[in-house]
């Protein structure tokens, strides 16, 4: 595995000398900054301990996250009763399931993102914790999300990564990443994240830390699915509908499935229970279960644990199944191939299976300029041919 670096801001070009930079002049960020230097009237009495993680991201992204915090103790030199992680509210429902011995606080991101007086009491209780350790290693971040919260905490060690940098951020970044007292470069884009994390540790740990195959243990409940017969999972949604499949495909693909007699669920969010109608009067079917929009997150994992296949776009229920150890199939776009999906050999399980269309516009980071509709699908994902996606389920099936 290649190894990763500790550098400082100006060895990056953040800052033209060494030391911290100075502040943003942005008035969001003031604002902001503002409410999070309130949050430190009163004080802390307690004695510094303990580390936390930030981990302001999506579900797909804890997964890939999630194995390689079992290293976090003895990198750091801490308990794993010692650790909190600080994450996404979205995957609050998994936290009893997959973070046994760890605390963990959930925190509603977008608001924190978007409302002084809720970003205020987050500040307030992370700056009361009075953490001794802060670690941020997200590559993809937001610099008044993550590294707000990293600066909120005050900790004594400030262990952090170089983020991707585009020409908006890089000022923003430079002023959290200049008050870091551990700063690593996990490699130019485009890294897969679970190889970027275990990058990260071994630079800290100075020694190398291989990465470890994607999984998650997962006890949960019995399927929300009832009756013997097997079923596939078509989790068709995503939240950028470019990413999406064309749903006629998926229309086909699940006629196919039924002449193959397996039952077919289909699986998203709630705002993609507008598509129910659609699907009931296309396929026609009792054998067609519509779940969409009708599970927790936890009701998700146990519908996706008991299936026999699934197919799904690149979205964090991908991630899921994968982890799960269940025969997936991801159908992949291009916008950053290769950061998320696939998985490289390194960390990807057998039961896993990625298809995409190579096109010369690959890593344009979602920003497509061959649609003219926001709510069609990119060209690289409906490029996806019927018969490839087929052969792979049969393969997944057999």
């Amino acid at each position: 595995m290649k190894s990763a670096r500790m550098v400082t801001p100006r060895e990056i070009g953040l800052t033209s000398v060494d030391g911290p930079a100075p502040a943003p002049r942005k008035m969001r960020w003031w604002i902001l900054r503002m409410a999070e230097l309130l949050a430190r009237i009163g004080g802390r009495s307690t004695e510094s301990k303990g580390l936390v993680v930030i981990r302001m991201d999506g579900i797909g992204d804890m997964v890939l996250f999630r194995r390689s915090l079992d290293h976090y103790a003895e990198v750091f030199g801490v308990k794993p009763a010692d650790i909190t992680v600080l994450g996404s509210r979205s995957w609050a429902g998994l936290v009893d399931g997959l973070f046994a011995g760890y605390t963990v606080h959930a925190i509603d991101e977008h608001r924190f993102h978007k409302k002084p007086v809720y970003r205020f009491g987050i500040a307030r209780w992370l700056y009361r914790q009075n953490f001794r350790v802060v670690v941020l290693d997200s590559f993809f971040r937001k610099p008044l999300m993550a590294d707000s919260l990293m600066l909120i905490a005050q900790a004594e060690e400030v262990v952090t990564s170089v983020p991707w940098l585009s020409p908006k951020t890089r000022k923003l970044f430079a002023y959290s990443l200049s008050r870091a007292t551990m700063l690593v470069d996990t490699g130019e884009y485009p890294v897969h994240e679970t190889i970027r994390h275990y990058r990260f540790l071994s630079a800290v740990a100075g020694r190398e830390i291989k990465p470890e195959s994607i999984r998650l243990s997962w006890d949960g409940g019995p399927s929300p699915i009832t009756g013997e017969e097997p079923y596939v999972v078509l989790n068709f949604g995503s939240n950028e509908y470019g990413r999406r499949w064309p749903l006629g495909k998926y229309l086909i693909t699940a006629r196919w499935l039924l002449d193959h007699g397996y039952r077919v669920v289909f699986s998203g969010a709630k705002n993609d229970v507008v598509h129910s109608a659609e699907i009931a009067a296309a396929l026609n079917s009792d054998q067609v279960i519509d779940l969409i929009g009708k599970t927790s997150v936890a009701g998700l994992m146990d519908l996706l644990k008991h299936a026999v296949a699934v197919l799904t776009n690149d979205t964090g229920p991908a991630h899921l199944a994968i982890a799960l150890g269940v025969p997936t199939l991801v159908l992949v776009g291009g916008g950053h191939f290769g950061s998320f999906v696939p998985y490289p050999d390194a960390v990807c399980p057998s039961t896993a299976r990625f298809l995409n269309v190579e096109m010369d516009c690959y890593h344009c980071f979602w920003g497509c300029h061959l649609r003219a509709d926001g709510r069609a699908s990119f060209p690289c994902v409906a490029a996806i041919e019927q018969t490839d996606v087929q052969a792979i389920l049969s393969d997944l099936l057999a």
